[in-house]
């Protein structure tokens, strides 16, 4: 099966290209060659599940080969022409061998149960190849000893006889599974006692083996290319996710150091995150304000009836989205150094997809219901947190499992699991709990549902003043960046001072991370001219003061809706920051120049006299507006240039105001002549 290109890690089990091309070696070297390949081969250990036979009767051969390679090491003669592309042949061979048997150890068990005719006629085609290599052999001409040449005509007669063999305890395996699939499609529960002995036969006996095999099927996903195999494997998804919950303990973080890192595990760089979700982008694009969201997120903006920039906050003039192959390919390079795996928003709509499967949506559902049941009904916090843990990983998978759980009745039952006294004892459940309602959150339907349970949104507020961890106070600050999504709960969650008050106090103590989160939530609230009051009030301009040289881009565009939105007060507060906003203009990144020149702007258009003094008394500020004017982006160079012409007012003393609401646009080329500003 093919590996689409644009998919990064390649696929796992790839055959790498010796198994194609074969080496260019001196007759020894090859030899020597293909006897390690034999000895490595061979050393290997049958499988252990499924395929026993066939992958034992493979060992057996390639013992056979590294006996015959080694006997022919011990008398070395010049070749004939035939025998070495006979052996070059065999290298190609034992090549495939190793793929095919590393393919089985290392992928999914449950898809390689369902394809276990295909795969031991695989192996049989194999052989078949090796038999024909090992006919035309000239055994007789060699010098190896009677014994070794015994062995040799005793392999070729088994290689010449090989027949395909499915083993009937795998065949009746497949049969039950198959079964199982088809009564669950038909809504009714599968007998957990016949599960179990299924599993175990698979060797599934824990979570985390389950979970291992889950993310090998979700590989699978993406490397098949017609719809029903992904159907069929999605299936399957569902089907270990719902074993792995009513037969094994639930897993938690870091249970597992085998199993793969995810995204989240990790430091993922600021320019890799979409500012929307804050989830590392997969599929990368660039709107009409030059802003990047990953696809998926800035769709469910614009159809939630938006036209506004999720992060500037500027009308969109259109909603094309021009796809960022650049930066993709550099996510994708970062996540294959992190060992991260990286499905592109195409693999992430496979998965999606998933639920048109019949089974695979009914597998869902009866894992939720049995989590949800679980959650309310049990007494140990330890059992509950693994619940709420695999609740948040289910939510976070895709929008399907985000409506089952709402509709299960898990919100009103996880806001129990938000209040102080938990993150007091529990600091981890608490995490776990604020962490799948932001999950759960994504979805525009529970938006509302969050919204109009009291205990909550009030659990979600508290957790963002009181929480026992940082990580749980920026989920938090993430939920209201979710939830304020929605125009009129922006304006409801601006309201409430202990909203905007926890944003501030995070914003200006907590670690990047949440700092991040907290921002990116008060641009959205900023959004609002009520509430951007509150914000000042609050402090909201010391605070980006503060924040400005950690987090210029994110700290720039607050204050850059602030002052906007906020009058005269807001203009004055940040009165303090026109210097910081000069030195961002010459030292930032496109963005960050861009949003510094356009709050200057609104400063000095507002400010008057007295602040376009304040930015003309930055050293060598004309030099930066021409620079910019220069280099900057479209929507830059328009502010350069009417910073350009406010200074110029300012020093020929004439009102700055007058051109509030006016936007011209100078060029190196048109202007004949430089006014000189104080130092």
């Amino acid at each position: 099966m093919a590996v689409s290109p644009q998919v990064f890690p390649p696929r796992k089990r790839r055959p790498s290209a010796g198994a194609f091309i074969p080496p260019q070696f001196s007759d020894q070297r090859l030899l020597q060659t293909l006897l390690e390949l034999s000895q490595e081969i061979s050393s290997l250990k049958p499988l252990q599940f499924l395929l026993k036979r066939n992958s034992s009767s493979i060992l057996r051969k390639t013992k056979i080969l590294a006996i015959l390679f080694e006997e022919l090491l011990k008398n070395p003669i010049l070749f004939l022409s035939p025998t070495l592309l006979c052996f070059e042949e065999m290298y190609l061979v034992l090549q495939r061998f190793k793929t095919l048997l590393e393919d089985c150890v290392n992928g999914s068990r449950m898809w390689l149960l369902m394809q276990s005719d295909s795969v031991a006629n695989n192996f049989l085609e194999l052989t078949v190849e090796l038999a024909t290599l090992l006919d035309i052999f000239p055994v007789k001409e060699v010098e190896i000893s009677e014994e070794v040449e015994e062995l040799f005509l005793l392999l070729r007669k088994q290689c010449s006889k090989a027949k395909t063999f499915v083993d009937k305890r795998d065949y009746n395996l497949r049969h039950d599974v198959l079964t199982m699939l088809d009564r669950i499609q038909k809504e009714i529960v599968p007998d957990h006692s016949k599960l179990a002995e299924i599993f175990y036969l698979l060797g599934f006996r824990n979570s985390l083996s389950c979970k291992e095999e889950i993310e090998n099927l979700e590989d699978e996903v993406q490397n098949q290319k017609d719809e029903k195999s992904k159907s069929d494997v999605i299936a399957l998804i569902g089907l270990v996710r719902y074993v792995k919950c009513v037969l094994f303990e639930p897993s938690t973080p870091g249970a597992d150091s085998r199993s793969k890192k995810l995204a989240s595990d990790v430091n993922v760089p600021v320019d890799f995150r979409c500012p929307i979700s804050l989830d590392l982008m997969r599929d990368p694009v660039v709107v009409a304000t030059g802003q990047t969201y990953d696809r998926e997120s800035i769709n469910l903006w614009i159809e939630s009836g938006h036209n506004t920039c999720p992060k500037t906050g500027q009308a969109l003039v259109n909603t094309n989205l021009i796809p960022n192959r650049a930066l993709k390919n550099l996510i994708a390079m970062w996540c294959r150094e992190q060992k991260i795996p990286f499905e592109t928003a195409e693999g992430n709509s496979r998965i999606d997809r998933v639920m048109e499967s019949k089974a695979a949506l009914e597998a869902n559902k009866m894992t939720v219901s049995f989590l949800v049941n679980k959650m309310s009904a049990s007494q140990s916090m330890e059992a509950v947190n693994g619940v709420i843990y695999e609740l948040r990983a289910l939510a976070k998978s895709n929008s399907d499992s985000r409506a089952c759980i709402a509709e299960a009745g898990a919100i009103p039952v996880l806001a129990r699991f938000l209040g102080p006294d938990i993150g007091s004892e529990f600091p981890n459940l608490q995490v776990n709990a604020v962490t799948a309602m932001l999950n759960l959150s994504i979805l525009e339907a529970n938006k509302t549902k969050i919204m109009e349970n009291g205990r909550a949104l009030n659990g979600v507020i508290e957790v963002l003043r009181t929480g026992a961890t940082w990580e749980a106070k920026g989920n938090a600050a993430a939920t209201i960046f979710s939830l304020s999504g929605v125009h009129s709960y922006r304006k409801r969650l601006g309201r409430k001072t202990r909203v905007v008050k926890g944003l501030v106090d995070l914003a200006k103590s907590g670690p990047a991370s949440s700092k991040r989160d907290a921002l990116v939530a008060i641009l959205n609230l900023a959004g609002d001219r009520e509430t951007v009051g509150r914000l000042v009030k609050e402090g909201v301009v010391d605070m980006v003061n503060e924040v400005i040289n950690e987090m210029p881009e994110e700290a720039a565009a607050v204050l850059e809706m602030v002052v906007k939105r906020g009058g005269i007060v807001a203009v004055a507060a940040a009165y303090n920051a026109i210097k910081k906003l000069g030195v961002l203009m010459r030292e930032g990144s496109d963005i960050v120049r861009e949003s510094a020149a356009a709050t200057l702007v609104t400063i000095c258009r507002k400010g008057g006299a007295d602040t376009a003094a304040e930015l003309a008394s930055i050293m060598g500020i004309e030099r930066i507006i021409w620079e910019l004017l220069a280099s900057g982006t479209m929507r830059a160079r328009r502010k350069a240039s009417t910073l350009l012409r406010i200074l110029r007012r300012w020093a020929a003393g004439l009102d700055v105001e007058f051109f509030y609401g006016h936007s011209t646009v100078a060029t190196a080329s048109s202007a004949s002549s430089t006014v000189v500003l104080p130092a």
